[in-house]
């Protein structure tokens, strides 16, 4: 669907209680995820589906389906994994963050 064609945010489920809950989870957990997972130490901005919720409320409100993400995470990386491009990035040894890529896999190793 393109952005013209997209319902609007409160369409979507974005509502006042969902601003108190999101305002709520970000107090809770302040630090984004993927940040923390390469070393780096940045605030969250924004509550993340994990799991696209694509209109589902159950699992729009479902607080295990939230992660707490910077908006240059939400807003690049997490799209890449979610069109199943990986899992861009490398922790702080320099290793991929990514389970999947090759230099993680055991196989052919000796």
């Amino acid at each position: 669907m393109s952005d013209t064609n997209r319902p609007s945010s409160s369409e979507r489920g974005y509502t006042w209680q969902w601003q108190k809950a999101r305002a709520r989870f970000l107090r809770q957990f302040p630090l984004c995820r993927m940040c923390e997972q390469i070393g780096r130490l940045v605030p969250a901005s924004v509550v993340d589906h994990v799991i696209p919720h694509k209109g589902d409320e159950v699992l729009f409100w479902d607080e295990s389906n939230w992660q707490p993400l910077c908006k240059t995470h939400h807003d690049s990386t997490k799209k890449v994994i979610e069109t199943g491009r990986g899992v861009p990035g490398c922790d702080v040894a320099g290793n991929p963050i990514d389970a999947e890529h090759h230099w993680n896999r055991r196989e052919g190793f000796h």
